[in-house]
């Protein structure tokens, strides 16, 4: 059966040369007459694909020595409670931006451990733009600014790190490796794997040093930075397959020209994307156009009841989840590193289509 065209937010596709490695070494990894997902976590072989996935990851994005690189579990939700216990001590004061469904669970989180000011809101306009930094009502105290780089529902998009003098912390679930950044910007970046990084159940937490070592008596030692990055990310049992599936990830985008590269052709797919919304008096994109994401697409139909019927012969071309998130309906599709340029001149193709028979 020929492959679907996979536009998931996630678990997402993955690049089909990584999974064509990865089968190839399923059985067998390099002589070791085991699959990598058998070994110890302790093992020669394995201690060498954990150490090659980190010195990659730092060359992609440019990491210095100053950040810890940890490759942990929990998924990013679990760094919605990590971080403030690891940053801030009880009644401190902590700053976050609000800008969609993301921003609103981390806000949640936070709000156990800490005194959440938000700074802005996007929520009265339906979360389609960033609020204009210099409207933001910042605390003078505040231990840390915490966005959501990318909102994977909204497809909303910082283009750039708004500028601070506490620690910028960053969910960079949905866009991370997906354009060159300046980590120098933030204080700490974490994401979720299951978008561009690799399958669900790994997630890479980029630190800055300075920012260690200061975790709360109560904190868990599985979420300590320190105590992670004292143990190279082994104090417990690492999701071993899925950094070593992460490794292979970071060797592809070498090849595909580093970030630099990839920021081209995403810049490519979502330009041909929006273009055929924008180009259409039948769809809409929900989001205002300095914002918009690279990576998440949403738009709607103009009826609705056109929704399922849409979906269906899309489904009928191997054109995979298209449905919009259940919070806000309509459509997205994801166009995430691993998604190809043919695949999104597919569905362009089968929009203009459609709206050629619905319009």
């Amino acid at each position: 059966m020929a492959r679907t065209h996979n536009f998931s937010a996630g678990p997402a596709a993955l690049p089909e040369a990584v999974l064509t490695k990865a089968q190839a070494e399923m059985l067998d990894y390099q002589g070791t007459g085991m699959s990598v997902m058998e070994m110890s976590h302790r093992s020669a072989e394995f201690v060498d694909i954990a150490a090659r996935a980190e010195a990659d990851l730092r060359e992609l994005m440019a990491v210095s020595d100053d950040y810890h690189v940890l490759f942990l579990q929990g998924g990013a939700t679990a760094q919605f409670a990590a971080i403030p216990l690891n940053l801030t001590a009880a009644g401190d004061r902590v700053d976050y931006v609000d800008t969609g469904s993301w921003s609103k669970k981390a806000i949640k989180e936070a709000g156990k451990y800490c005194d959440v000011n938000v700074v802005a809101s996007s929520a009265e306009t339906a979360y389609d733009r960033i609020p204009d930094p210099g409207g933001w009502q910042r605390s003078d105290n505040a231990r840390y600014l915490h966005i959501c780089a990318n909102e994977t529902i909204g497809g909303v998009q910082f283009t750039e790190p708004p500028v601070t003098e506490v620690p910028l912390v960053a969910d960079m679930s949905s866009d991370i490796l997906s354009r060159p950044i300046d980590v120098g910007a933030y204080g700490l970046i974490y994401a979720g794997a299951q978008k561009n990084i690799g399958p669900a159940g790994l997630t890479v937490v980029i630190v800055r040093k300075d920012l260690c070592g200061r975790a709360r008596a109560e904190t868990p030692g599985t979420l300590d930075y320190a105590v992670q990055a004292e143990a190279d990310s082994m104090s417990n049992t690492p999701p071993t397959y899925a950094w070593y599936l992460a490794g292979l990830v970071f060797a592809w985008l070498k090849e595909q020209g580093g970030l630099a590269g990839m920021a081209e052709i995403n810049r490519k797919k979502a330009q041909s994307l929006y273009a055929a919304i924008d180009g259409s008096n039948f769809y809409h994109s929900p989001v205002e156009t300095g914002v918009r994401s690279m990576m998440n697409v949403p738009f709607t139909l103009p009826d609705a009841e056109l929704d399922s019927q849409f979906l269906a012969g899309a489904q009928a071309r191997g054109l995979m989840n298209l449905k919009g998130h259940r919070s806000v309906g309509g459509m997205r599709a994801s166009i995430y590193n691993a998604v190809p340029q043919a695949a999104v001149d597919a569905l362009t193709d089968y929009m203009r289509e459609f709206e050629r028979e619905h319009g």
